[in-house]
């Protein structure tokens, strides 16, 4: 659909402002960054049952909570970066997702050692460019 400001975005992209903006700059794009991509899996983690524009709206107290998503970081986290983060309110303060995110931070470092970067393991799940849509 066309945007009031001339943009074709998809139905979800076109309301709220932050929608528009991770529509426009970040969605389908392809990332590379071994921090962005961990960023995504872990808000698509907290996500579960929730709104993407709930996420969207917490993402940069996630961004704080979670040091930056520097997954080195967060692997060394434990029980008491556990009690701090389900006292932030500007996150979801839901334990399991939390711990899940400190696990997945511990396996991103495995993966990382094994693979040179987490960007070389998930681009070995990219479809190849000749299987994917014409622009």
């Amino acid at each position: 659909m066309r945007g009031d400001d001339g943009v074709v975005r998809c139905f979800w992209g076109d309301g709220d402002p932050l929608y528009r903006r991770y529509h426009d700059r970040e969605w389908g794009l392809s990332v590379r960054d071994g921090r962005r991509l961990f960023e995504k899996l872990c808000l698509e983690g907290f996500q579960a049952g929730l709104s993407w524009l709930i996420i969207l709206r917490k993402r940069d107290a996630f961004r704080r909570a979670f040091r930056g998503f520097d997954f080195h970081a967060v692997a060394r986290f434990g029980p008491r970066d556990v009690d701090r983060l389900l006292q932030d309110a500007g996150i979801v303060r839901h334990r399991g997702k939390i711990e899940s995110a400190i696990n997945n931070a511990a396996r991103a470092v495995e993966l990382e050692r094994e693979f040179g970067s987490l960007s070389t393991y998930f681009a070995r799940f990219r479809p190849e460019p000749a299987s994917r849509p014409r622009r």
